[in-house]
């Protein structure tokens, strides 16, 4: 039986909790044996400065440090120019020809697919997961021009975003409740998302 590896893409500027619920989601709901963690490096499709690679993939190990299956992969920070999904996939693919792979993406950019560079090909290296949120009325996000097949991977509603966590810091408020206590510490020792004095 093939390996089923899993990819768990994002910024993680920083890693919140939601991130964490949904690494443990994907692990149990497909039975996967490895989960690699991929902070993204010039993503095409953030409108903003992300912090350092470094600060992000450093949080996204505190995070994530005691599920055993994930790993940071920080083959899209290693990467120069712009980071698309489809070349991270290849790469992976040449070092384990034999897996299944699993991408797992959130809600909105399960909405998205249809701007993604080659996501027919993505859709036949991967099985692309949805994040749900277990909430009543959701149903899987359509995908717009195409007809790409997706599964669902089911989360509790956790309302938490990066951006919150950033606007908190920056407003001196308390994030101890959104982010993994490691996490937390490390932006605190770090001054991260601090407004510009």
């Amino acid at each position: 039986m093939p390996q089923r590896i899993g990819i768990l893409g994002g910024a993680f500027d920083p890693p919140h909790n939601a991130h964490v619920a949904m690494a443990e989601a994907a692990i149990a709901q497909f039975g996967l044996d490895a989960l690699r963690v991929i902070p993204t490096g010039d993503a095409w499709h953030k409108p903003r400065d992300l912090s350092s690679g470094a600060h992000r993939a450093e949080m996204a190990r505190l995070a994530f440090a005691h599920l055993s299956k994930v790993s940071i992969d920080e083959t899209e920070l290693l990467r120069q120019g712009p980071s698309y999904t489809i070349d991270t996939l290849r790469a992976l693919q040449k070092q384990t020809p034999e897996a299944q792979f699993f991408l797992f993406i959130g809600e909105d950019q399960g909405k998205a697919l249809g701007t993604w560079r080659e996501i027919e090909e993505i859709a036949q290296r991967a099985i692309i997961c949805v994040a749900e949120r277990e909430m009543p009325g959701m149903s899987v996000p359509d995908v717009p021009n195409h007809d790409i097949p997706t599964q669902v991977l089911k989360l509790p509603h956790l309302p938490h975003s990066a951006t919150q966590v950033r606007e908190r810091v920056a407003q001196g408020q308390a994030i101890d409740n959104l982010v993994p206590e490691p996490v937390a510490l490390y932006i605190q020792r770090h001054h991260l998302y601090l407004p510009d004095r």
